[in-house]
């Protein structure tokens, strides 16, 4: 077993190549592909339009081995977290949040995370490793094929542990499998990559992919984002929304970059945060998603009050933006945004909030 080479990662391109190289045809891709992605099939065995022989060929020296579900957690609301365990030791969260017309996959693209932004759990832990194509895109196949009672996933988020751009190709490649016709084939729409603001990063995946971009901004400051989020005094607010224009602009199709901005209680809520933000924002096609603060273990921060949070979005609102005040999901399993630590040892009871979206 371990001298197989574990092909769950493969894309479409590497798959040919492999086939070609163990003197197959290429076509043998496509097929493969839709036996694993469409169909949740991992045994060879059972693969009935290759031969006997290519059968065995495959199963000698290949193997389909997503990571494995070592525990889960349903919230009261329904959404659900996994313990992912990798091969490596380490573990790794996804979340599944059911909606009434969406299932939504949060994934994670690294055990760990190194920028130890300071509302987010995973970040206080600490970087272990990044995870392989297999590792990632083995989360999707496990929430669609491991309990066959759940309804298919349609929109996938990389906002689970880890900052995904620090994991270019793993997540590249991962991207591309969820688009690709013979696999999940989800719209770019229907895929979001967020960072923190790697702006070298950022330029790179506009020449690679047009799925849809978030930005972990947080606060529309310099000086308060540098707290906030560290790796802002590497790459500051203006120059980062620089890129994300370029992005824009070289994929003039997609409409808007999204702004993800967690409210804290007395750090970043006031309606002078809020006057700034707009400000930063105002030459940006951006949609802001506004997200209450999610307390865990060893972290000082409050949530906003919910009188603040509604001044905040009703502000922005009055300044033309589209603003949503994102639903507090798995807060009572530590399965909501910031939460994420690769341990389900422990669950909380918090608050929930209801969505709200204001267009004008």
């Amino acid at each position: 077993m371990a001298d197989k080479i574990n092909i769950l990662g493969f894309s479409q391109k590497k798959l040919e190549k492999f086939f070609i190289d163990i003197d197959e045809p290429k076509f043998r891709a496509t097929q493969l592909l839709k036996w694993v992605h469409q169909h949740g099939e991992l045994n060879f065995e059972n693969m009935l339009n290759f031969s006997k022989d290519l059968r065995k060929k495959l199963q000698d020296i290949a193997i389909l081995k997503p990571p494995k579900i070592k525990k889960m957690l349903v919230s009261n609301d329904g959404t659900k977290k996994y313990l992912i365990e990798l091969d490596s030791g380490s573990s790794i969260e996804m979340v599944r949040i059911p909606e009434k017309k969406r299932t939504t996959l949060c994934i994670s693209s690294q055990a760990g995370c190194a920028l130890k932004c300071t509302f987010c759990a995973t970040g206080a832990q600490g970087f272990e490793k990044n995870l392989s194509a297999d590792e990632i895109i083995g989360q999707l196949w496990l929430a669609n094929f491991h309990d066959s009672k759940d309804d298919p996933i349609t929109n996938v988020v990389f906002m689970g542990m880890g900052e995904p751009l620090l994991n270019f190709e793993p997540v590249i490649t991962s991207a591309q499998l969820m688009r690709n016709e013979f696999a999940y084939f989800l719209s770019k729409k229907r895929i979001t990559i967020s960072t923190s603001g790697l702006i070298p990063q950022i330029n790179k995946l506009a020449e690679r992919t047009d799925v849809s971009l978030a930005i972990s901004l947080h606060a529309a400051e310099d000086e308060l984002r540098d707290i906030i989020v560290p790796i802002n005094k590497k790459y500051p607010i203006s120059k980062l929304l620089d890129a994300c224009k370029n992005y824009l602009t070289i994929h003039q199709d997609t409409r808007h970059v999204t702004i993800e901005y967690i409210l804290i209680d007395g750090i970043n809520d006031s309606l002078d945060h809020a006057h700034n933000l707009s400000k930063v924002l105002k030459d940006l096609d951006c949609k802001i998603n506004l997200i209450p603060f999610n307390p865990f273990d060893g972290c000082e921060y409050e949530r906003s009050k919910e009188k603040n949070i509604d001044a905040f979005q009703k502000y922005l609102s009055q300044k033309g933006f589209i603003s949503t005040v994102r639903t507090t999901r798995g807060d009572d399993i530590d399965g909501a945004c910031g939460q994420l630590i690769g341990n389900l040892n422990k669950a909380t009871h918090g608050q929930k909030t209801i969505e709200r979206q204001i267009s004008t």
